[in-house]
């Protein structure tokens, strides 16, 4: 597992670079294997009802956050790779009142609860946000995520456990 770790990060951190990323961007790379295990741990350890991580991502590719067919695939994809389970198919709206709103919303709803996911192709960014009542490596989501859009900038939350 450690070695995949290993091997994962290095492929990020080589594709941050190639895409001329900031290296602020790095930490998270560097650190997330860490917190994320120690996020899990403390999950264990306090027992609450659910967790919650907002991620944002910025720099998308645009064609891709415009695509429905796409994002239905990333919520699916995105379930299975923080170890969930999906409750039926998304939902998947493409509406706004004006251009800098105008977008996809998206909402999977998974069997511990859900994640909703909005893209803005007018600003090239994307807000999910996973609430859970089962822990997941919020990081490692976030990293996953960025990956999946092309996107050059992630900001991930602190994560909120709910009680």
């Amino acid at each position: 597992m450690r070695l995949l770790f290993l091997i994962l990060a290095c492929f990020i951190f080589s594709n941050m670079h190639a895409a001329g990323s900031n290296l602020s961007n790095v930490r998270i790379v560097q650190t997330s294997k860490v917190e994320d295990d120690n996020i899990v741990q403390k999950y264990k350890e306090i027992n609450p009802w659910g967790m919650n991580v907002s991620i944002d991502i910025y720099g998308c590719d645009v064609e891709l956050i415009k695509s429905e067919e796409y994002v239905k695939n990333f919520l699916k994809d995105l379930v299975t790779f923080i170890g969930m389970k999906a409750y039926g198919e998304p939902l998947i709206k493409n509406f706004g009142p004006n251009p800098r709103l105008f977008g996809i919303s998206a909402l999977q709803l998974i069997e511990t609860s859900s994640i909703t996911a909005h893209f803005a192709p007018d600003t090239k960014a994307a807000h999910i946000d996973i609430f859970s009542c089962t822990s997941f490596r919020p990081h490692a989501a976030g990293v996953f995520c960025r990956n999946y859009f092309k996107a050059t900038e992630l900001i991930i939350s602190d994560v909120v456990f709910r009680y």
